[in-house]
């Protein structure tokens, strides 16, 4: 009840304060990467940031094979490079509110978007009878957007065998183990219910991204531990 209450109170307003969403394109394999995963780390502890590690596998041939490497991870990246006019990905990549990109752990990209105006469309995410609930709130004249759920491990440490971190372990953080579309939202006030059965078994927290489709950039972001 508190929730709901708490989804038309923030319904009511049309928007409400969302975290800076900094996604970060990375591999093991690849040797500039553990700088990035470390500042990820650090913005990871954040309120009023959402980060989010997404291991990518072009890498894999070089000797080493990221275990947390997506299909999905490399998808989202390409459409990035398109709309943000880059002649090719490359790691690690900040992408940050998904409309704006830097190289690596480039403090002073999240710093600048910190500074702005974050009011974003209402999100709720909470976690109830074994299910994960997803609460948009009404927000008229906003464009169709896609709301995007992700299932991340908040910590890992790896062992590298072999390739350009061969013999580092790496400490790495907010690891995107699943990425789905939940629907496309249309400025009314929406449902969604996720099984926690469906997630990956290693996933620790969920986020919702509201994103104009064609990954534009993000208009809401909220987040929710599972355990």
């Amino acid at each position: 009840m508190a929730a709901a209450a708490m989804l038309c109170c923030v319904a009511a307003t049309n928007a409400q304060p969302r975290p800076v969403v900094v996604e970060l394109f990375t591999s093991q394999g690849c040797s500039s990467c553990p700088p990035a995963e470390a500042y990820v780390g650090k913005l990871s502890a954040r309120s009023d940031v959402l980060a989010l590690s997404f291991h990518v596998d072009y890498w894999d041939d070089l000797g080493w094979r990221d275990r947390f490497a997506l299909a999905q991870s490399v998808e989202r990246q390409n459409i990035y490079a398109r709309n943000l006019r880059r002649s090719s990905v490359y790691t690690p990549q900040l992408v940050v509110d998904g409309g704006d990109d830097h190289v690596g752990s480039d403090g002073r990209a999240v710093a600048t978007a910190l500074s702005e105006n974050r009011d974003g469309v209402p999100v709720g995410v909470s976690v109830r009878d074994a299910e994960v609930l997803v609460e948009i709130g009404a927000q008229p004249g906003v464009p169709p957007s896609d709301v995007m759920f992700v299932a991340y491990l908040r910590h890992a440490v790896s062992a590298i065998g072999r390739g350009e971190n061969a013999g580092r372990t790496l400490d790495e953080f907010n690891i995107v183990r699943d990425i789905r579309t939940l629907g496309l939202w249309k400025g009314q006030v929406e449902t969604f219910h996720v099984p926690v059965s469906s997630l990956p078994p290693d996933a620790t927290n969920v986020a919702v991204l509201v994103q104009p489709s064609g990954q534009a950039p993000i208009i809401g972001a909220a987040a929710h531990a599972l355990r």
